[in-house]
């Protein structure tokens, strides 16, 4: 310890020379990816190698023009590092906001510092809701009970003992604690556990999961696609004797045959929209003062069918109030209670509901000379003092703990609770706090003397929150650590039903899940048991979002599948949380659900066109290719149609509000539409294209083929982007316009190569095209009887 002080802890002096020393708490733990990890991943991926490689062969060997698809991997791109860029400065934002913070005593004073600024030897004080900074060795220690799970798993909370070793990443549950750091930063023991524990892990998306998927089937299907449609290629360009007679003109026509192959075969926008999609919606919810830690959440919410709340923070404001103090015994005099409460709002390790009652009672002379804060598991807290050479001992907690043994006193206590109000009751007890460390009732050891009421105020946006969620099919658990009469009371207001359990009569994990079948508003929840329920909602199958602010929200908030934290809720519940509602805001939680069912079902409904298009650029490719055949499109009229009855549309699509429920099964409901749209385009463009390369000279035969090709594409839009609203129809008139001025204009008709001169071939294209349209509608209605594929909004 070198020269570090008893109890007043480091000088000044010795602070700067561990300092000097690089004796800090500084650790090299990023807590998101670094900008040069973002670029690479935006710019150097599978598809855009590919069209990168397709675009250099087009400005080697042809018009730029053809290389008009590129734009799309520039733009893909840029919109990519853009969103990540700024999905990293929210991650940062909120592990700036999550930071625990430090308090320490130095020359005598307490300071709140952050955490790489405490060096070895620093004295660190902790009090409920704490998080172990850096490595140390307890001094002194009241009723100290710490949370190891995120380190070893272990659920169930430690107590410590003077001497015992805390480690970096702990979470103070109960009690506090003087401690001499020991290690620090990567020379602290849980360093690497608690870099894992700090970094942003992925929630499980079934968006991000079904796109993956998709990618990887598409990675291996397209590298031997690629290879044969170059072979055929070659051969289509090089006449029968193949590679002998390849001219130099030749292989530039087999490589823009090459690239309109491939070009219509890459989804390129699909990675871009689902980004864009997620980006925006975490964008327009920041302006809303949610901070969502990352994209993917949002979409979890629209999949949560359970949402567990805590009452205080939650439905009420979490502002306790002291409103009057009940006297049960007369012959406590005032000036007595007075200084006991007066001793406990004042003191440095009070908690919200103690510092309720600061304005009320104002500090005394008494000594204190032991301390016992409150738990769940105990329901009461105590302090020894000595006031005038007269050493005394009072607790103050759960009325039903506290005055079992009192039942006149009990009564009075409930009908306070079943107005709403919170009842602490107040009294004397025997020997010294510590006693009282492994008691739950004290029995005939306490003498009641009054009982302390609180308010809280039920937030005026709670009522209809709730109505939402009943209304979406989303059940509410109320999980409070309160009295069940208080619980009951306030979740009655809100429409929740007035029975409330209590869940310290609950034994075991099997009687907490037995409970669950029959109700959903619970009180005297131990941080274990909201753990418990969340587990067995889980095991259930529901998906289950956890809002929470206290440390003891902290590990259900994590093991949840959506964690929420309230702008106000503690350091460590923040960390492990997944959306935090900045003001605290409870009637932000709707918002959020309408962005996330918006992303998840607008997103189905654009993959669902990007991977028609791929399906049919692979039969496309490889049909030409088999049969030498040129093939049906050049590159710039891929482009055209994709762009316009594809890629302009899922812009909007994927953006526009989309109020439909989430159903499990996204994968299997996007192939089921997907694949069989993409054979009916691409048997509507054979026919076409068979039929009038033997009549019309190729320019003609493709921009015909091209005509075909965009009407089964336009009635794919058309079925996905149901029900066709006013906004909708424009859309959809606005994108056939653009597709007919194409044809009109001439620099259009001439820079997209298009050629029309014969009426009859012309019917022939439109009505080989109709009759795709047709084919995809059949199946649409087929597909949708039968629950393959989305629902109407």
């Amino acid at each position: 310890m070198g020269d570090a002080g008893v109890n007043g802890g480091l000088s000044e002096a010795e602070v700067a020379d561990r300092v000097a020393r690089g004796l800090t708490n500084v650790s090299s733990d990023a807590t998101s990816r670094s900008v040069a990890s973002i670029l690479r991943e935006n710019i150097f991926t599978f598809f855009n190698a590919i069209l990168t490689v397709c675009f250099v062969a087009v400005a080697l060997l042809g018009d730029l023009g053809d290389g008009l698809f590129f734009g799309i991997v520039i733009v893909n791109s840029l919109i990519g590092i853009v969103q990540e860029l700024r999905a990293k400065a929210s991650l940062e934002k909120l592990a700036l906001l999550a930071a625990p913070e430090a308090a320490v005593r130095r020359g005598g004073e307490v300071m709140v510092i952050a955490p790489e600024q405490v060096v070895q030897d620093d004295l660190l004080l902790l009090r409920p809701g704490d998080q172990v900074t850096a490595d140390a060795v307890i001094d002194s220690v009241a009723d100290l009970l710490l949370d190891e799970s995120m380190l070893t798993g272990e659920s169930e909370p430690v107590a410590k003992r003077p001497g015992d070793t805390l480690l970096s990443g702990s979470l103070v549950v109960s009690g506090t604690a003087e401690a001499r750091v020991v290690a620090v930063g990567e020379r602290s023991y849980a360093n690497t556990l608690t870099r894992e524990i700090k970094r942003h892990t992925l929630v499980h998306s079934e968006l991000r999961a079904a796109t993956t998927r998709i990618l990887v089937y598409l990675t291996w299907i397209l590298i031997p696609v690629i290879a044969v449609v170059i072979v055929g290629r070659v051969f289509t360009y090089g006449g029968a004797s193949g590679l002998d007679t390849v001219s130099l003109e030749s292989w530039r026509l087999a490589a823009l045959d090459t690239v309109a192959s491939v070009v219509g075969m890459i989804p390129e926008g699909l990675v871009l929209l689902t980004s864009l999609a997620f980006g925006v919606a975490v964008i327009q919810l920041g302006r809303q003062k949610v901070l969502v830690q990352e994209l993917a959440a949002v979409e979890v919410l629209a999949r949560v069918d359970v949402l567990c709340l805590d009452k205080t923070g939650t439905l009420t404001t979490g502002e306790i109030g002291f409103e009057r103090l009940v006297t049960l015994d007369a012959t406590f005099r005032d000036d007595e209670l007075d200084t006991v409460l007066g001793l406990i709002a004042n003191d440095v390790a009070a908690n919200q509901t103690a510092l309720a009652l600061r304005p009320h009672f104002v500090a005394t002379d008494a000594v204190l000379i032991e301390r016992l804060p409150f738990n769940s598991r105990r329901a009461f807290s105590a302090v020894t003092f000595d006031r005038a050479g007269e050493r005394q001992t009072w607790l103050l907690g759960a009325p039903e703990r506290l005055l079992a043994a009192w039942p006149g006193h009990l009564d009075a206590a409930m009908t306070i609770a079943a107005d709403g109000r919170r009842a602490l009751a107040l009294g004397r007890g025997t020997g010294t706090a510590s006693d009282y460390t492994d008691t739950v009732t004290p029995d005939g050891e306490f003498r009641p003397a009054a009982i302390a009421v609180f308010h809280e105020s039920v937030r005026p946006d709670a009522r209809p929150t709730l109505d939402y969620f009943d209304q979406q099919g989303v059940r509410v658990v109320v999980l409070s650590g309160d009295n069940p009469v208080t619980v009951g009371t306030i979740a009655g207001e809100l429409g929740l039903g007035s029975l409330a359990i209590d869940a310290s009569s609950l034994d075991g994990a099997e009687a907490v899940i037995g409970a669950l079948a029959g109700a959903s508003v619970f009180g005297r929840v131990a941080p274990e048991q909201k753990r418990t329920v969340v587990h067995a909602l889980q095991q259930q199958g529901h998906v289950v979002a956890m809002t929470g602010d206290g440390v003891n929200d902290a590990m259900a908030v994590k093991d949840a599948d959506l964690g929420i934290a309230m702008g106000n809720a503690t350091a460590a519940t923040r960390a492990v949380s997944r959306i935090v509602l900045l003001e605290g805001r409870f009637d932000r939680l709707p918002t959020v659900l309408s962005y996330a069912r918006r992303v998840i079902a607008n997103v189905e409904r654009v993959s669902n066109l990007f991977l028609t298009k791929t399906v049919y650029g692979i039969v496309l490719a490889l049909v030409s290719a088999m049969l030498l055949w040129k093939f049906p499109f050049l590159p710039r009229q891929m482009t055209l149609v994709s762009s316009l009855a594809i890629g302009i549309p899922s812009f909007f699509l994927a953006l526009a509000p989309n109020a439909r429920r989430y159903h499990p099964g996204v994968l299997r409901r996007i192939l089921s539409f997907s694949i069989p749209t993409g054979l009916i385009a691409s048997a509507a463009c054979i026919a076409s294209f068979i039929v009038l390369r033997s009549l019309l000279p190729l320019s003609q035969a493709r921009s015909l083929a091209t005509v075909t090709l965009f009407l089964v594409s336009l009635w794919v839009l058309c079925v996905l982007a149901r029900p066709l609203t006013r906004w909708r129809l424009v859309l959809v008139g606005a994108v056939t316009s653009a597709f007919v001025l194409a044809f009109v204009v001439p620099f259009a008709r001439d820079f997209f190569a298009l050629e029309i001169t014969s009426v009859p071939a012309s019917v022939y294209a439109v009505g080989v095209g109709v009759a795709g349209a047709l084919g995809v509608e059949g199946w649409y209605r087929l597909a949708r009887r039968r629950g393959l594929v989305f629902d109407r909004e």
